[in-house]
């Protein structure tokens, strides 16, 4: 038996020890909220439902400033949902003066870059662009 299953016989004694209560013996607010629900916030705010962002590409919006408004969102999903119709695996989709690398398969943005980072606008490895 390791370390914990000897102090511990089931996960609401884990629960009872490590989550505060109230005195009516309820979960403190804020304790109420599970992983997933954090989980679905954390993306719903990172993430469009039709595409992520993988942590690359993440590290590349903020590292660049890049922030998109809703309706470029909108249309980064448009241009990835056309380049996926035409069967395309890897695409460019530029939106505005920005410019991503879509992996269609797993619905990914890749990587993201402003006008001011592809000087010589040469992209590798994609299999098709979508100008939106």
């Amino acid at each position: 038996m390791n370390q914990i299953s000897k102090q511990f016989s089931s996960i609401e004694q884990v629960t009872g020890k490590y989550l505060k209560k109230s005195s009516q013996g309820q979960m403190a607010p804020g304790a109420e909220v599970s992983f997933g629900e954090i989980l679905r916030q954390k993306q719903s705010v990172n993430d469009s439902p039709y595409l992520k962002f993988s942590k690359h590409a993440s590290m590349r919006l903020e590292s660049r400033n890049i922030e998109l408004s809703t309706e470029q969102q909108e249309r980064l999903e448009t241009g990835a949902q056309k380049a996926e119709a035409k069967g395309m695996k890897e695409s460019l989709v530029i939106v505005d003066s920005y410019s991503f690398i879509v992996n269609l398969p797993n619905k990914t943005v890749v990587t993201a870059m402003d006008h001011t980072e592809s000087k010589e606008n040469i992209y590798t490895n994609i299999d098709g662009a979508v100008i939106i």
